[in-house]
């Protein structure tokens, strides 16, 4: 039988790209959070975080060339979280804000 976290991945739509990436996000009281990205997909992020928050929270995060981008925390654990966008980013747009991720690390 698998286990939790292969399960979680094994049923990703889309593989994701790794990278180390500092930002910002907000939440839906406006206070503002630092995040390192971790790794990046058109529909989600794992991050690292300085805040606390709960599976379900809303957050507006800063990304490169896309800018803010609305997702939802999907879990959190330890300092770690991951976020379902709602909106899945083009891929032209996608491209373009994992290559200036990428620079910038």
């Amino acid at each position: 039988m698998p286990n939790q976290a292969t399960s979680r991945h094994e049923t990703r739509s889309e593989p994701r790209d790794e990278v180390m990436h500092r930002t910002r996000a907000a939440d839906s009281a406006g206070t503002e959070l630092r995040l390192t990205l971790v790794n990046v997909s058109p529909s989600g992020l794992m991050a690292r975080c300085d805040g606390v928050l709960d599976a379900g929270e809303r957050l507006h995060v800063r990304m490169p060339i896309v800018g803010d981008i609305l997702a939802h925390v999907r879990w959190s654990l330890g300092g770690r979280i991951g976020c379902a966008f709602d909106r899945t980013i083009p891929p032209k747009a996608y491209y373009g804000m994992l290559a200036a991720m990428l620079r910038t690390s």
